[in-house]
């Protein structure tokens, strides 16, 4: 890996998402050297892909370079890798551009798209968990309305123009919200000669609400706007197979259509070498103590969504959210440290600073831990928290401006087919 050796202890952070991200800023700065690896060479602010899916934000305004982050700090090494194995005993990593030592490793994988063993459902589906999974969402949706304006066959042109989005979560409501708003501003502008109240929308949620870890007002209250954009909401309705044309539920409503976006559950990303006792199978996560120390080792922590941290309050772990991965970051950071120096280390404990999704424009629900609220001041405060968030002035700014831009004139830019989803010769003209 042409990592220089040192005489200061060597931390290893694999994954440069929010907690990995957290974890190495935490760190920087100190007598050690921090070597952050990933399979990318950027952060990707997930919560807005959503917005990158349905042609509201360029892909760029949501991820920064991990280089450009740390390129002024002293002793830290970002590599670009695949990492496939943990060896503990040797205390090494094995990538795909060579092995490398660590005194301590932190594993921040975050998560991947669960399909709970379903072959044919990962095989058809859409997921969006990175800006690639977004960019093919968004070339696919565009695509899919080329082709009915083409086709004669009026059931082909509705399965084309109806879209399912499976998981009743904030990323599908979220979703679900965008593409409402595509339908009534956007589409009718774009498509003059396609009858665009033949577009459906539906989200399908196997429980008895939505956003469930929410209010049970912010739940009922997503729903109403939901239901106002015109969204198919659909409850206690479970999806059994996706053949790549019809949906199978395990009620008497099948849907067939083009576009289905999976965004019913996620899993931890593992790496192959813990012990098996340190896994939850279920979920693919990590047993981890109150420090983020991994069952069993005592120089290997996870944190963020790959961890669980099992206590009374949180039987299966925290929330697979960016303010767990972020707070663990942080605290991990300084618990190193404190080893360390032989210092005492600080158990961890989450503060639950709430929850929040938007619904569409002048839309969204709050929960904070005393103060709960939806509608046009949430929105703001969602738009408020989301662009703070954002790492790097640049992307802040160009967010910013889409937003105004994207209100006044009530458009979306980028709804480009930059890089064709279906493998079809006239799109690749």
């Amino acid at each position: 890996m042409n990592i220089p050796q040192t005489s200061f202890p060597r931390v290893v952070i694999i994954g440069g998402g929010f907690a990995g991200l957290a974890a190495a800023k935490g760190l920087e700065e100190q007598e050690l050297q921090v070597v952050l690896i990933d399979k990318h060479n950027y952060h990707t602010f997930q919560p807005l892909l959503y917005q990158v899916a349905t042609g509201g934000l360029e892909p760029d305004s949501i991820a920064f370079p991990l280089r450009k982050r740390f390129n002024d700090v002293e002793n830290f090494y970002f590599r670009l890798t695949n990492v496939l194995k943990i060896n503990s005993e040797k205390q090494t990593i094995e990538t795909t551009i060579g092995n490398l030592e660590y005194d301590e490793l932190i594993i921040a994988t975050g998560s991947t798209t669960n399909f709970f063993g379903n072959t044919n459902i990962k095989k058809h589906t859409m997921e969006m968990k990175s800006i690639p999974q977004s960019l093919n969402i968004r070339s696919l949706i565009l695509e899919n309305f080329e082709e009915a304006l083409l086709t004669s066959n009026l059931e082909e042109r509705k399965a084309l123009m109806n879209f399912v989005i499976v998981g009743g979560g904030p990323t599908g409501v979220e979703l679900a919200g965008a593409l409402a708003e595509m339908k009534k501003g956007i589409l009718p502008k774009d498509y003059p000669d396609l009858d665009i109240r033949q577009m459906q929308i539906n989200l399908i949620q196997s429980s008895e609400c939505i956003l469930k870890g929410m209010s049970v007002k912010a739940s009922e209250k997503a729903e109403d706007f939901l239901i106002k954009l015109g969204v198919n909401v659909w409850k206690n309705l479970r999806v059994l197979d996706y053949d790549g044309k019809t949906v199978t539920t395990n009620g008497e409503d099948h849907f067939r259509a083009e576009t289905v976006i999976w965004a019913a559950g996620v899993k931890g990303e593992l790496i192959d070498g813990l012990d098996a006792e340190c896994v939850i199978e279920r979920a693919a996560r990590i047993k981890v103590d109150e420090y983020n120390k991994v069952l069993n080792h005592k120089n290997i922590y996870a944190i963020g969504d790959i961890a669980c941290m099992s206590s009374e309050k949180n039987k299966y772990g925290h929330p697979m959210m960016a303010q767990p991965a972020i707070q663990q970051g942080k605290l991990l950071a300084k618990n190193i440290l404190a080893k360390l120096a032989n210092k005492k280390q600080k158990a961890f404990v989450y503060n639950d600073k709430g929850s929040m999704a938007t619904i569409g424009r002048n839309k969204a629900v709050v929960d904070l831990p005393k103060w709960k609220f939806q509608g046009v001041f949430a929105w703001f405060v969602w738009m408020f928290v989301h662009l703070f968030s954002l790492i790097g002035f640049r992307n802040k700014a160009i967010v910013f401006l889409n937003w105004v831009y994207n209100y006044i004139r009530f458009d979306r830019e980028t709804r480009l087919i930059i890089r064709p989803y279906k493998n079809r010769k006239k799109f690749l003209k």
